[in-house]
């Protein structure tokens, strides 16, 4: 009888308090992307790039963005629009092995959180968006649901650490081939 007095006075006061330490807030997505480049900078709302990636539809202070890329509305929502079928399975061995850990190191000089003062942090904030991403298309990722699984508020693209990395490699179609094609058949034999 004491017994059970006990474990009900145990169980109610786990009821009570639980709620106050097991109350964690909801994951932050990403509702803007800050583009940097030297001393300059613009924000784009995820939610507008989406629109224009969905209806070809653009704010006008987006439409200045796209223009100064000097590619046609098409081809940047072909690129928006792409999607990348992948199971989350094998997503996520491919961003925990080594040569994940590497490309997401690069990367996270390119795109990170605001104020991210480690490479760490990148790394981590990338995995995280890869592979929610993936769920929020139910197993296919693009960049827009890239960006939508972030998980900070706002997403920082360099474009200077970009445009080094562009100047190492042809072409981003070769970088796209590479990374989808070669390391997926070897983690699927695994």
């Amino acid at each position: 009888m004491k017994l059970s007095k006990i474990l009900i006075f145990k169980i109610f006061l786990i009821l009570v308090i639980s709620p106050l330490f097991l109350n964690v807030p909801k994951a932050n997505t990403a509702e803007e992307i800050k583009i940097t480049y030297s001393i300059f900078s613009r924000t784009i709302k995820v939610n507008s790039l989406k629109t224009f990636a969905k209806e070809g539809k653009a704010t006008r202070k987006l439409k200045r963005i796209l223009k100064a890329t000097g590619s046609s509305d098409k081809e940047i929502r072909s690129v928006l629009n792409k999607d990348f079928e992948i199971p989350i399975t094998i997503a996520s061995k491919l961003v925990y092995s080594e040569i994940g850990n590497i490309v997401l190191s690069r990367l996270s000089s390119i795109i990170h959180p605001p104020r991210a003062d480690d490479e760490k942090t990148g790394v981590l904030a990338l995995r995280s968006s890869v592979i929610k991403g993936i769920d929020l298309g139910n197993g296919k990722i693009n960049l827009i649901r890239f960006f939508e699984g972030y998980p900070t508020k706002t997403v920082i693209l360099d474009v200077n650490a970009l445009s080094k990395v562009m100047n190492k490699v042809e072409s981003i179609s070769e970088l796209l081939d590479f990374f989808t094609n070669s390391p997926l058949d070897k983690i699927k034999t695994n």
